[in-house]
């Protein structure tokens, strides 16, 4: 592969940021990935973009690593490099090792963002009264598994009727994978109170523009501060796949649901389901003999995860 002509000086680590923003590979990204890829490999560039990448060893990655707060964004510095690293040699002719491939992952939250529960949902929504925007947004992330970007960009020409019953339709930003789903009751309540012609459902209190994906982001977080919850918007997607899996959904149901086009994280939801429900069978097996104190004995909510 010819190299592009680039600003950068060869062979430093912004001169191989450069050849991969040109390639291929990286203009059949979406849109949104685009952006958010963009931005990591801007800031791999400000921080290190002077140095030539084939002198770079795993004590240099890690370096890098511990310049971000928190171990996912730390993760995702590895991960960029050593896709960055894996570009070279498949296109570039480097025939060099791959240092980020060896460098220590981060440990982190293995449940990663906090999956909403049932009594959370219902404070909130006893908070944000029928009618309000916070209400809808809750709503229509619950019950489609939207993520920010596709909730900005909804609106009633994603609305259509299959045998009688409303249904959203819509391709998500991040995978291009379609999703199909009916509108529960409780989503329809609050989509019938929106005009019809309406393009975007969410819009801005001052004006009727919708949102960037971060910027409704953060005024979602700002809702949850109200009504005292520790939500996020993409908490809410895993309650939605948590519900389904409770409810004996298969990993392609959960996984259409999610708009992934295979099963792998569907799995994680059906599994921990599985446990739950095996756990309870195996307990019903001890029939009513317990030494729990009476406290412990009666009915209780589901217990923190």
């Amino acid at each position: 592969m010819k190299a592009p002509r680039s600003t950068a000086d060869p062979d430093t680590l912004a001169w191989l940021v450069e050849q991969y923003l040109s390639s291929l590979k990286f203009q059949n990204l979406s849109p949104s990935r685009k952006r958010s890829i963009r931005g990591e490999l801007d800031w791999l560039r400000e921080m290190a973009g002077k140095y030539h990448y084939v002198r770079l060893q795993v004590r240099h990655v890690e370096a890098l690593m511990a310049k971000k707060t928190g171990p996912v964004a730390a993760n995702t510095v590895k991960k960029n490099l050593s896709m960055l690293f894996n570009f070279a040699a498949k296109k570039l002719g480097y025939t060099g090792p791959n240092p980020a491939r060896h460098a220590e992952k981060m440990k982190t939250n293995p449940d990663g963002y906090h999956t909403w529960t049932d009594a959370e949902v219902d404070r909130f929504l006893a908070r944000h009264a029928v009618g309000t925007k916070a209400r809808l947004v809750l709503l229509l992330a619950l019950n489609t598994g939207m993520s920010r970007q596709d909730l900005c960009r909804v609106g009633w020409q994603h609305v259509t009727h299959k045998e009688g019953r409303a249904r959203i339709a819509y391709k998500r930003a991040k995978t291009s994978v379609a999703a199909d789903l009916p509108i529960l009751p409780e989503l329809a309540e609050e989509l019938d109170k929106l005009p019809s012609d309406r393009m975007l459902f969410i819009t801005q209190d001052a004006r009727p523009i919708g949102y960037k994906p971060e910027t409704l982001g953060n005024w979602f977080r700002d809702r949850c501060g109200e009504a005292d919850v520790p939500g996020s918007l993409h908490g809410l997607r895993k309650a939605g796949a948590t519900r389904l899996a409770d409810a004996g959904a298969t990993n392609w149901e959960i996984a259409s649901y999610l708009a992934h086009a295979d099963t792998k994280q569907a799995d994680t939801y059906t599994k921990k389901a599985d446990r739950s429900r095996l756990a309870d069978s195996g307990f019903a097996k001890l029939g009513s003999v317990s030494n729990f104190p009476e406290k412990l004995d009666r009915k209780a909510g589901k217990a923190d995860e």
